[in-house]
């Protein structure tokens, strides 16, 4: 179960697609004669400081799966990054390549713990092949690497040519807000900049170990994402 309204401007959307979606499916599993095995995709937001609607929705979410009862696995995984990411570190990267100027938010020292999407499918993979988890387990990037490190690794990753410019928060909010007038539905919100500077450090747990899957460097996924033969190129419209 891992559907969820990532952004948005209206708490609704949320409220349906994280929420409403989630208690359908769990009375849907209760009503079965012969419940299918549920893995639960929550997020590391529900540990965040933050409290905008995607970590309010997703801690209700997580909830109603730990009231309902049912044994399974929840998965809370950080910032996720890999092939066909229309939003997040995909969208920041075809941004990057078709501007001059890459802003970044203030010093842009923010720690970030990103996850390749490879490595928690095979933890998904793990838990449905062998059906004997039932915990809350946080599934964090296995290392620490700055906002703006990210940015610039990504840049050269691709051969961008933009420059990276650092801008004060204050100006990057309206920026953003004034975005957000004439986008109903813009790639990135306040509340979501909000949640990047909120200094999260999330627990790192051996998920490798437990899970029997490897984790991948962070520098060598980053390669994987944008320079794989087959799929690197494949770009999905946000």
């Amino acid at each position: 179960m891992l559907q969820a309204q990532i952004g948005g401007l209206d708490y609704q959307d949320f409220e349906r697609n994280n929420v409403q979606a989630s208690q359908y499916i769990l009375d849907t599993i209760h009503e079965s004669t012969q419940p299918p095995y549920l893995v639960h995709i929550s997020s590391s937001v529900v540990e965040s400081v933050a409290d905008d609607f995607y970590s309010r929705s997703k801690r209700r979410q997580e909830q109603l799966v730990l009231d309902s009862g049912i044994a399974c696995p929840i998965l809370r995984p950080t910032l996720m990054f890999g092939w066909f990411d229309r939003k997040h570190l995909g969208w920041l990267s075809r941004f990057m390549q078709k501007v001059p100027v890459f802003p970044i938010p203030g010093h842009g020292r923010y720690i970030r713990q990103p996850l390749y999407v490879g490595d928690f499918c095979d933890i998904i993979i793990a838990c449905m092949e062998q059906r004997d988890f039932h915990e809350i387990y946080n599934i964090s990037g296995q290392e620490h690497i700055d906002y703006i490190d990210m940015i610039r690794q990504i840049r050269r990753c691709i051969g961008a040519r933009c420059l990276i410019t650092k801008i004060p928060y204050g100006l990057f909010h309206r920026l953003l807000a004034t975005w957000a007038v004439f986008d109903r539905n813009p790639p990135f919100t306040t509340q979501q900049l909000a949640a990047l500077v909120a200094r999260d450090e999330f627990e790192i747990i051996d998920w490798p170990g437990i899970f029997g899957v490897t984790a991948t460097p962070y520098a060598t996924a980053i390669e994987e994402t944008f320079h794989d033969p087959k799929y690197g190129q494949i770009k999905l419209e946000f």
